[in-house]
């Protein structure tokens, strides 16, 4: 091979082509010329994201940033992504920075694993992420705040916001004092155990007592407890016709026998109404009332003839009648 000037050109040249390839391989370029599914999203801002800008799903490269064009309104980002990644038809894709001053990027999320697979010009939802340039305002105007704050509290400033305070306690200095020293011997009074608050601090009697009565309390309940339970089976076992008054509650025996004692009842009643019987003839019949005046009236005359008669005539009379 001849070392000619056109040799070295066409090596130069070679080389070059090469780096450029690499180069642009490197950048994501070679995502053009590779295999892929451009799907795109559409925001409200597209913020500092530029053509040929990463496109990651959960921090992984998977493609690059195609077009950034405005449709309808808005942002299209429109990207291409590697087959394999598996991007979701409800997978959200945002723009996000990895610094202050770092590249921004397209994120998508996995989505849920059982929808399907994003086809070629599949539009994703977008989620809108905070303006970088809105937050870098905020955070100046908040310092901004701050130093005005600061600014406000300068030796004069601060000065004239504690000088009537220092007034007033010069003012008030005896009565400050007196009132510091009463609060003073307040708490050697109680420190010593004496007085309602002293004795609650140093004697326990309010804490044994306290405590009795809770557990008397605690006693109430366990033996409330008791009680309940032992209601409880009593009204099973009544359900279950247990015991007298189970029974009268479940079996109908005495309801029946009441139920025909009344009806019986109600029968000997209507015969007696009616004069049926020995009971009936007298209650209805006014026969054995006439013959009772009757017995009476000779009972009472007969009476009035041994009330006349003397002693020997009515023992004589008698024992006539006997023998």
């Amino acid at each position: 091979m001849k070392n000619s000037l056109e040799t070295r050109l066409g090596i130069f040249f070679a080389l070059v082509f090469v780096a450029a390839f690499v180069l642009f391989e490197m950048v994501g370029g070679g995502h053009f010329f590779g295999s892929g599914i451009p799907i795109k999203a559409r925001f409200n801002s597209a913020g500092d994201l530029k053509v040929g800008d990463p496109v990651k799903l959960a921090g992984v490269d998977i493609g690059r940033v195609q077009a950034i064009r405005i449709a309808d309104g808005r942002v299209e980002v429109s990207m291409i992504v590697e087959p394999a990644a598996g991007v979701r038809t409800d997978s959200k894709a945002s723009i996000k920075f990895t610094g202050l001053m770092g590249q921004n990027f397209m994120a998508i999320d996995f989505g849920n694993p059982t929808s399907p697979v994003a086809s070629t010009g599949a539009l994703l939802e977008s989620r809108e992420q905070p303006d970088l340039a809105a937050i870098m305002s905020k955070l100046e105007g908040a310092a901004e705040g701050m130093q005005n704050m600061t600014k406000s509290f300068s030796g004069e400033e601060f000065t004239k916001l504690l000088g009537p305070m220092t007034d007033m306690i010069k003012d008030n200095q005896p009565r400050i004092a007196s009132i510091l020293s009463n609060i003073d011997s307040m708490t050697t009074v109680m420190n010593k155990g004496e007085g309602t608050l002293g004795r609650l601090m140093k004697q326990d009697t309010l804490y044994v007592q306290t405590l009795q009565a809770v557990t008397n309390l605690i006693a109430s309940t366990e033996d409330l407890k008791v009680t309940l339970s032992t209601t409880r089976h009593m009204v099973s076992d009544m359900t279950n016709g247990k015991g007298t008054i189970g029974r009268l509650l479940v079996d109908d025996s005495l309801f029946r026998e009441t139920t025909n004692m009344i009806t019986n009842l109600r029968e000997v009643a209507e015969k007696l109404n009616r004069g049926n019987g020995t009971v009936g003839q007298l209650i209805n019949d006014d026969a054995f009332l006439r013959n009772l005046k009757l017995t009476l009236q000779k009972v009472e005359k007969a009476t009035e003839t041994l009330e006349d008669a003397g002693p020997l005539q009515v023992i004589g009379t008698a024992a006539g009648s006997i023998f």
